[in-house]
């Protein structure tokens, strides 16, 4: 049984994983900014009897972070694993985007990352033993257009996290990173952009690989699984690609070389459709005029 502080719990990926680790004997501190507007975590748990405490915790702010670490550690003495998975994003050419996009992003998804690891370190270092679990996402090595402000937050998070695993090694603290492909999630609502707005007609096709990405309806029970076997010590990998599109996307970017990656985005609609098909996407249906 593990103590295990999770952030951004209210949806998706975290409110999976919080259920998931509790029916696994764990107990889950699952935090999220507005506990008061999000009761079904909270439901689930007192139905089932589950070991949930649910605290606000808003990544972005540093007295936040230390009120939430303080609650926890008034409860137990000992914090054995953080999962750093809070995280927003948004679709759009970087012309495009408002640079407050930009920052929000950043400031959520690394700099909350790197918040909430300085807060337990000093008492993971001083028992010598913990597990930091960063979320970061496919989007972290494969960079696509349309994806900057999203990708460009979670490419630092797999920089910080490798840095990071090397620094703690001497203290026993585990470092492992979870890259999930596209997952049905509300974070992928949020980064459905107005098309009809944009100068950038290819934007139309970075929507449509989402779209039927998410046709495939792959839920964040896959990923909490993966979560689980981190926790557990089932998985000792420090890469932990997760859902069926994850490894075959992250494959095909690492044998094209970068110019032909680039390169690609210029390609007809016609062949750029094929390959999509290729990786068994039906994007026609999402492409206006089709």
């Amino acid at each position: 049984m593990a103590n295990i502080i999770i952030t951004g719990c209210s949806t998706g990926i975290g409110f999976a994983t919080a259920v998931l680790l509790a029916k696994n004997k764990h107990v889950v501190f699952a935090t999220m900014r507005h506990p008061e507007q999000h009761s079904e975590l909270q439901d689930i748990a007192d139905n089932k009897n589950l070991p949930i405490v649910i605290l606000p915790l808003d990544v972005t702010s540093s007295n936040s972070v230390k009120n939430a670490m303080s609650q926890v550690l008034f409860c137990t003495d000992k914090i054995d694993v953080l999962i750093n998975n809070a995280g927003t994003g948004s679709l759009g050419a970087v012309e495009e985007l408002p640079i407050e996009n930009f920052i929000s992003e950043m400031d959520t998804n690394f700099i909350g990352t790197v918040r909430c690891t300085k807060a337990v370190l000093p008492h993971m270092r001083q028992k010598k033993s913990g597990c930091i679990i960063n979320i970061s996402s496919v989007g972290g090595k494969l960079f696509n257009y349309f994806n900057a402000s999203y990708s460009a937050t979670k490419a630092a998070v797999e920089a910080f996290s490798e840095c990071l695993a090397m620094e703690v090694l001497p203290f026993g603290i585990r470092v492992a990173v979870v890259e999930p492909g596209v997952t049905d999630t509300p974070l992928q609502d949020k980064c459905k952009p107005r098309i009809k707005e944009t100068f950038y007609p290819n934007l139309e096709r970075s929507v449509a690989f989402f779209s039927a990405s998410l046709d495939r309806h792959v839920p964040p029970d896959v990923v909490a699984e993966t979560i689980l076997s981190i926790v557990n010590g089932d998985s000792t990998h420090f890469r932990n690609p997760t859902g069926p599109d994850s490894k075959p996307l992250l494959e095909m970017r690492a044998s094209v070389s970068d110019e032909d990656w680039i390169a690609g985005a210029d390609v007809d609609e016609d062949n750029w459709i094929k390959m999509m098909e290729g990786m068994n996407l039906d994007v026609k249906k999402y492409l206006f005029g089709r």
